[in-house]
């Protein structure tokens, strides 16, 4: 795929992912422009305060939950990565409604402006939450995901095609148990739900090239998912905080054990390849089935867990992979 004459709008392009997402974009592939799309004139401001003032680079204010925006946003644009939503579990819990506004609303809106603007391809980020979901949070991004899918009904005749990724937790984004940790070393405690809970876990530089990569592999009608590590939430706090007391508080309302990435389900419409898992749609009413020459199908009753991963990460692991956050920390630069 040649990025030199693609026009990309990146949604909630302020944050975590879309900052890196623009950053490896613009330095290694040469997009044509890439858009901005955010709520937050503030974030905005800091984004281009803190160096991202390429003459390639355009920033809109707007809402996903503002159609005529998006519609607006997206004249000309060739690809989107919707990856604006409202992700904090206990937020979403306890202002429903704008969880439902923002990230099932919202992706309806996102599917509907691209179909009206003619874009190419829009792929949607998702979450581990949204298989088997026990909290609302995962119960939008679920909907989020079957609303991106099955759009490519509505795509008929047209370009437009509609695919997913879905990973794990990214170390050190924002609303990471990492930053957490870091602060409470200090009080020489860390706390933490459960001492069994495991967690899959992915760098943001590995996710947004996995994203990247999707989008060049993209037919329409698929959830990539990539073949990351597990790692027990105890050896995280160990990792961040050797000599701290652990203390377990209890589980939260919404929060599981353990994560999928791949429901028993789903795993008989998937391909297994090298690097990643291949979600193919469960009706053949359009497109999204050629993988199945590409790699190989999974074994009945599997289950992709966080729980039952064939590759961990150990302490030893763990601290090569929040490195850069305790540099960032110590700098006072690490957002919480």
């Amino acid at each position: 795929m040649d990025w030199k004459n693609q026009i990309v709008l990146v949604t909630g392009g302020t944050g975590s992912f879309g900052k890196k997402f623009t950053k490896i974009l613009l330095e290694e592939h040469q997009p044509k422009k890439v858009i901005i799309f955010s709520r937050d004139e503030l974030k905005q401001h800091e984004m281009q305060v803190g160096g991202f003032t390429d003459s390639r680079l355009r920033y809109f204010i707007g809402d996903v939950r503002d159609r005529e925006r998006l519609v607006r946003a997206m004249h000309g644009v060739d690809i989107v990565v919707h990856a604006a939503a409202l992700k904090q579990v206990p937020a979403c819990e306890y202002n429903p409604m704008e969880a439902i506004k923002t990230n099932i609303m919202g992706t309806a809106n996102v599917v509907e402006a691209a179909l009206d603007a003619g874009v190419k391809k829009v792929l949607t980020v998702s979450t581990d939450k949204a298989v088997s979901p026990a909290n609302l949070y995962g119960a939008t991004k679920l909907a989020a995901e079957k609303l991106t899918i099955q759009s490519n009904a509505y795509a008929g005749g047209s370009a437009t095609r509609f695919s997913c990724v879905r990973y794990g937790n990214v170390v050190g984004s924002r609303g990471s148990v990492v930053p957490l940790f870091l602060k409470q070393r200090a009080n020489g405690h860390v706390t933490i739900t459960d001492d069994r809970m495991t967690r899959f876990w992915l760098s943001l530089d590995q996710g947004v090239r996995f994203v990247i990569h999707c989008i060049e592999q993209m037919e329409g009608g698929e959830v990539f998912v990539p073949k990351i590590p597990s790692t027990k939430v105890v050896d995280l706090a160990k990792a961040i905080a050797p000599n701290a007391e652990i203390k377990v508080i209890g589980i939260r309302p919404g929060e599981k054990l353990h994560e999928a990435l791949i429901s028993e389900d789903e795993a008989r419409n998937t391909i297994e390849l090298k690097d990643m898992f291949v979600v193919q749609p469960a009706e053949a009413i359009w497109f999204g089935y050629s993988w199945q020459d590409r790699g190989k199908p999974l074994p009945e009753g599997y289950i992709y867990s966080s729980d039952n991963n064939s590759e961990w990460l150990d302490v030893e692991g763990i601290k090569k992979f929040i490195a850069p956050f305790e540099e960032l920390f110590r700098q006072g630069k690490l957002e919480g």
